[in-house]
């Protein structure tokens, strides 16, 4: 079965209110930031916790995937000069990642919500999955980037009427 690919134009036209590193259609960036950039993509696509539906991820196996991207990314922040473009969305998502592996440690939780464990991956899932579309979309419309379309469902969704 053919995966199908969302193009980097299609996630152009759904994300608005940021910006990006370069003016107009004719900015191309640098090889090796746009091959960082493909690199990052390429490893996420194949990250089911950014995209699975919740009912169907496991709390142990999220919380190791998330792991394995959070060393990736930092990985990767090691190859970016500290002032380019890709350190930003870099660290936020980073960042969600240690937010959610902070609020789905069952050590330290501390309080206990009523509807059990669930919830609290879900919810901390969600938020991560948000952080990381936002910023994953933004990369691709920034390095001119296709990606898979499991990972493209989680990034913002634009309103149909200001089409």
């Amino acid at each position: 079965m053919q995966k199908r690919k969302v193009s980097f134009k299609d996630v152009a036209l759904s994300v608005t209110g940021f910006s990006t590193p370069f003016f107009g259609v004719s900015w191309n960036p640098p090889p090796n930031k746009r091959k960082i950039a493909r690199h990052l993509i390429t490893f996420l696509e194949d990250r089911r916790a950014l995209y699975q539906p919740y009912d169907l991820e496991h709390g142990p196996w999220v919380t190791e995937s998330i792991l394995e991207i959070r060393h990736e990314l930092t990985d990767i922040l090691k190859s970016c000069p500290q002032d380019d473009d890709l350190v930003e969305p870099l660290r936020a998502m980073r960042a969600a990642c240690r937010k959610y592996l902070d609020a789905t440690d069952p050590h330290a939780r501390r309080i206990h919500h009523p509807y059990g464990g669930d919830f609290l991956y879900a919810s901390a899932l969600g938020e991560l999955r948000g952080v990381f579309g936002l910023h994953l979309a933004r990369v691709c419309v920034a390095y001119g980037i296709d990606v898979e379309e499991e990972l493209a469902s989680m990034f913002p969704v634009v309103d149909s009427e200001q089409r």
